[in-house]
C-alpha cells in the first residue's frame, strides 16, 4: 500500500548529454550513443532501487525529450523540416520536426529498450509515452491541418506501440498529457477521447499525468501568472474520473493547487506529487508526509501513490537521487503514523 514511483524522466549523465539541459544533444554517436544509452537505463533503475522506489522507470534516458523520442519511427514526421513553435499555448518556443504525410507507425519504438530494462529488474517497471494532445501540441502540421485529426492519427500509433510494450511485461503505462491544464476546453471536446484511443485494448495498469511541467524558466514564470490559487485541474478531473484509465499523476508539493480538487478523482488511483522538480531544495521525510497526509483527507490512502511534480530530466543528478529518497522516507513516515506495512524497498 502507498507505493512510490517517479513520473518518469531522470537527468542524464554527462558523458550522454549536457546535464540540466532539455532537449540536450547526446554526446555519443552510433553504437556508442546505444551502448551509453543501456548504461544509463541501469543506471537510473539502479539508483531507484536503492532508494528504495517501489515502481521504477528506465528514466527516460534513451529520449531526447519525452514527446519526440516516441516520433522517431513514426512515417510522415519530417525531423529535417524543423520549424520553431510557441507550445502550451506560447508558453514557450521549441524546435520541432514537421508533419508532411499521414502518420503511421512502422515499427516498435521502444521494444527493445523496454524489453532490456524489464529482464533487469524484480520490480514493477513503468513505462512513459507522451500522450496524444500533448504531441499534437508540440509538433508543427503542414499535413491534417486540423488537431484532432492529428491528434486521433497520434493515438492510433500510440496505442499499436502501448499494446507491443505491455506484451514485454510492462506493469504499467503512463502517457504524459502536460497540454490537458493548458487546453481545457479542449480536454472535455477531445483530448479525454484520444488519450482512451491511445490506451485502449491495454490490460496493464494505465496512468496519466498532468502537471504544471518541468522546473524550467518558461514553465516557473507561467505558475507566478496563475495566482495564489491554481484550480486548472477543476475542469480536467470530472473528465478523467469518468474516463477509463486507471490512475492520475498531478502535481502537489509546494504547488497552489487545493487538496479538495483530488476529490474529484473518485474511483481513480491518484500519484501524489511530493517531489517539487522546480526546486533543488531536498524535501524533508516530513515535508513528504504532510503533502500525503492533506491528500488522504480527499483520496483514500488504498488509492495513493507517492510520486514526483513532474519529470526530473533537466535537474542535476546527485539532486534528483537524493530527492528520491526523500520521497521513500517521507512515504515510510506516512506509513508508519498509520500503522501501516512498509514497503519492501522503503529506507
Amino acid at each position: 500500500m502507498l507505493e512510490t514511483t517517479i513520473t518518469g524522466s531522470l537527468p542524464k549523465p554527462s558523458w550522454l548529454a549536457k546535464p540540466e539541459v532539455l532537449w540536450a544533444p547526446w554526446a555519443l554517436e552510433g553504437a556508442a550513443l546505444e551502448e551509453g544509452q543501456r548504461d544509463a537505463v541501469l543506471v537510473a533503475m539502479k539508483e531507484e532501487e536503492a532508494a528504495g522506489i517501489d515502481v521504477i522507470t528506465d528514466g527516460e534516458q534513451t529520449r531526447q525529450h519525452f514527446v519526440h523520442g516516441f516520433l522517431a519511427n513514426l512515417s510522415g514526421i519530417d525531423f529535417e523540416k524543423r520549424k520553431v513553435i510557441g507550445i502550451r499555448a506560447d508558453r514557450y518556443k521549441a524546435e520541432c520536426p514537421t508533419v508532411t504525410a499521414p502518420i503511421k507507425r512502422m515499427r516498435s519504438v521502444h521494444k527493445d529498450g523496454v524489453a532490456f530494462a524489464v529482464k533487469r529488474t524484480t520490480h514493477k517497471f513503468k513505462f512513459t509515452l507522451p500522450g496524444p494532445m500533448t504531441i499534437a501540441d508540440t509538433i508543427a502540421d503542414e499535413y491534417y491541418g486540423d488537431r484532432v485529426k492529428l491528434a486521433q492519427a497520434l493515438a492510433e500509433a500510440l496505442n499499436e506501440e502501448a499494446l507491443e510494450l505491455e506484451r514485454c511485461g510492462v506493469h504499467t503505462i503512463q502517457f504524459d498529457e502536460p497540454a490537458f491544464n493548458v487546453y481545457l476546453d479542449d480536454v472535455r471536446e477531445w483530448g479525454v477521447a484520444a488519450l482512451e484511443r491511445a490506451a485502449n485494448g491495454l490490460k496493464c495498469t494505465t496512468a496519466v499525468h498532468i502537471c504544471y511541467g518541468y522546473g524550467i524558466k518558461a514553465n516557473i514564470d507561467w505558475k507566478q501568472s496563475l495566482g495564489g490559487v491554481w484550480r486548472q485541474y477543476e475542469k480536467t478531473f470530472p473528465h478523467l474520473a469518468s474516463s477509463k484509465i486507471d490512475q492520475v499523476s498531478l502535481e502537489c508539493m509546494h504547488s497552489h493547487v487545493p487538496a479538495s480538487l483530488m476529490g474529484l478523482l473518485k474511483g481513480k488511483d491518484v500519484h501524489v506529487g511530493v517531489i517539487d522538480v522546480a526546486s533543488n531544495t531536498i524535501e524533508t521525510a516530513e515535508e513528504v508526509a504532510g503533502v500525503l497526509r492533506q491528500a488522504m483527507q480527499y483520496v483514500p490512502v488504498e488509492r495513493m501513490l507517492a510520486s514526483t511534480n513532474c519529470g526530473m530530466a533537466p535537474m542535476p543528478r546527485g539532486v534528483a537521487y537524493a530527492k528520491l529518497r526523500a520521497l521513500v522516507n517521507g512515504a515510510a513516515l506516512f506509513r508508519k503514523e498509520l500503522g501501516l506495512k512498509s514497503s519492501s524497498a522503503s529506507l
